[in-house]
Formats: C-alpha cells, sequence, structure tokens
C-alpha cells in the first residue's frame, strides 16, 4: 500500500510463501510500478522471515530503504493491517474460497474496487486513484453495478 495516496497492490497469491517468492513479487512490483518505483523512499515491512535478505537488497538497488518494524507491535504498521481488516471484514469473511485460482480473482476484483472505488475517510471520500479532471454530469442516471462476487455494488453516473 502506498502511504500517501492508498492505492494497493495486489502481488500474488501462494499458499507457501518462502524467501525466493516474495524477493519475485518484490521485483514484479517494481516492474509493475516502472517510472513510479523512483518515487518511492521507504518500505514499511514486519519482521517475517520470509522477506530475506535479498528481498531487502531488491528495494535497496532500486533506491527504497526498508524499514522493519518493531518486533510484536502490529500498530507500527496501521495501514496495513487496517487494509488487511478491511479486506476481511468486507469481502473474505462472507465468501467460500474454492482455491487459488478463485482467491486470485476476487482479490483482483477487490484491489480493483479499493483502489478506483472505495471512498476513504484521509482522502476526503475520495478512491486513491481518482482524477480530479473528472467531470461528472449530476442530471445523467445513477447505474449499479456489483463486483467482488456481488458483495459489494459500486454506483456511477452512466457515461
Amino acid at each position: 500500500m502506498e502511504i500517501e495516496t492508498r492505492p494497493v497492490h495486489l502481488l500474488g497469491v501462494t499458499s507457501n510463501p518462502t524467501g525466493a517468492w516474495t524477493t519475485q513479487q518484490a521485483r514484479n512490483l517494481l516492474m509493475d510500478l516502472g517510472e513510479r518505483a523512483g518515487a518511492l523512499r521507504f518500505l514499511i515491512r514486519d519482521r517475517d522471515g520470509k522477506f530475506s535478505r535479498l528481498f531487502d537488497e531488491v528495494f535497496a538497488a532500486a533506491g527504497v530503504r526498508v524499514i522493519k518494524t518493531p518486533a510484536r507491535s502490529p500498530r507500527a504498521n496501521a495501514f496495513a493491517e487496517r487494509f488487511v481488516g478491511t479486506l476481511r471484514r468486507e469481502c473474505l469473511d462472507h465468501l467460500l474460497i474454492h482455491g487459488e485460482r478463485h482467491v486470485r480473482k476476487i482479490l483482483t476484483e477487490y484491489e480493483r474496487h479499493f483502489n478506483h472505488h472505495r471512498p476513504h475517510q484521509g482522502r476526503s471520500l475520495r478512491p486513491p486513484l481518482h482524477d480530479p479532471s473528472e467531470v461528472i454530469d449530476l442530471v445523467t442516471p445513477i447505474h449499479r453495478r456489483r463486483t467482488v462476487a456481488g458483495l459489494i455494488s459500486e454506483y456511477r453516473r452512466a457515461a
């Protein structure tokens, strides 16, 4: 999660994460961010053993300072903890997951919803990837779209 504007990035899904897997996910994230990766200054992570020295080196090579949270202090990474709680309450607690492919599909839909539609109080009720130049016609009808396996309804003005 990028703290300033709060978009989340789904890096991957696996039932058995290893140090090599997390290192590859770090490389994938930096590649996906492209030019925006240069704007990253810090990566805050917990002390899980899955985050190996190589994981840290991937970010260090990109000029990103890796900060480890203090041991046994979940509030030190409050933004990530809050997102995980929100994801569970709004999505995962209401579904029966049928496998890795299914959870990947659900998480991808939720990531899109979270980044493009879900309002955030800390951002004046704007979603993380809100485009302020987008003009909204207030006289067009409102349409509902069901997403995340029908759990969430999104409302938009028709184009």
